[in-house]
């Protein structure tokens, strides 16, 4: 079948094509740069130039695709890729294109934390009214919140690895106590083309692997992975949070925003942990998969 995807070309993105196609589907991507093609099979994909602000490469996208699978997102705004135009607009455009075409199927990428409440981040509240907006289009559809997903051209965690390599000690922040659940880039791809096929019922999904671990074990494992683990030395949260205060003047880019921290803190551990419960998928330990890549 052709499924459509959005943010085809980021870290998740390519790597969600890619079982598209091992499934033996046709992924459809929209892509602003169409000379970068980081797909496996680069032949087998069908790509429309363009980005979810032109209409014309919405309706291109959509048209004739059973499903579409929207990953477009931003971690820091800059100029007009504003989190309010890129998640609340963006997919304001992909629903309406998506239900002019006839698409069965929505599938769509939000966030773990994702919530519109006093003190939340405007990034969770933009992720928030992003699922507000696919949840009321009347099309059947799944929300995925992933944890933190750990696989091949995940930049954070080959930095933290670069980190472990040269640097004599790495920078835990706080006494690095908050919870992490990081998910493995396989499983992740699969419960997105299982729900792309309609294998699951319509609602929101949290995604995790098979363990919580401190911030600081998840520094520890990269450290092995890498083979040159180095002793973490806290940074009191007081100190760097005046730190990203002045960081955030930087805009897109400061290496941590404050949010980006407090989204940290926040944790991303889940209880309703959805990849075996609804989706039979056996979550891979984090440790393993950075034996994989690392």
């Amino acid at each position: 079948m052709i499924i459509g995807v959005t943010g085809a070309s980021g870290f998740v993105g390519h790597h969600i094509v890619d079982r598209l196609i091992e499934r033996g589907h046709r992924p459809r991507v929209l892509l602003r740069n169409p000379a970068r093609l980081p797909f496996a099979q680069p032949e087998a994909v069908e790509v429309v130039p363009g980005d979810i602000a032109d209409q014309g490469a919405l309706q291109r996208l959509t048209s004739g695709a059973h499903a579409v699978i929207h990953l477009v997102g931003i971690i820091a705004e800059r100029g007009k890729q504003t989190f309010a135009a890129v998640h609340v607009d963006g997919t304001r455009a992909v629903v309406a294109a998506a239900r002019a075409a006839g698409v069965q199927r929505l599938v769509h990428m939000s966030a773990m934390g994702a919530r519109d409440a006093p003190g939340a981040t405007s990034y969770h509240r933009s992720k928030a009214a992003g699922e507000s907006i696919i949840r009321a289009s009347g099309m059947p559809h799944v929300i995925f919140r992933p944890s933190f997903v750990s696989g091949p051209g995940n930049v954070p965690i080959a930095t933290l690895a670069r980190l472990h390599r040269f640097a004599p000690v790495v920078p835990v922040f706080g006494d690095g106590s908050f919870p992490m659940q990081p998910v493995w880039i396989g499983d992740v791809t699969l419960a997105y083309a299982l729900a792309a096929e309609g294998h699951a019922p319509d609602g929101v999904y949290e995604l995790g692997g098979p363990s919580a671990m401190t911030y600081a074990d998840f520094l520890r494992a990269i450290g092995l992975a890498s083979g040159h683990p180095r002793r973490l030395v806290s940074i009191p949260l007081g100190v760097m949070r005046v730190i990203t205060r002045v960081l955030d003047l930087l805009g897109s880019l400061a290496p941590i925003t404050s949010d980006q921290l407090q989204m940290l803190v926040e944790g991303t551990a889940t209880p309703r942990n959805a990849l075996a419960r609804v989706f039979g998928i056996e979550p891979l330990e984090f440790e393993e998969g950075l034996r994989r890549y690392l």
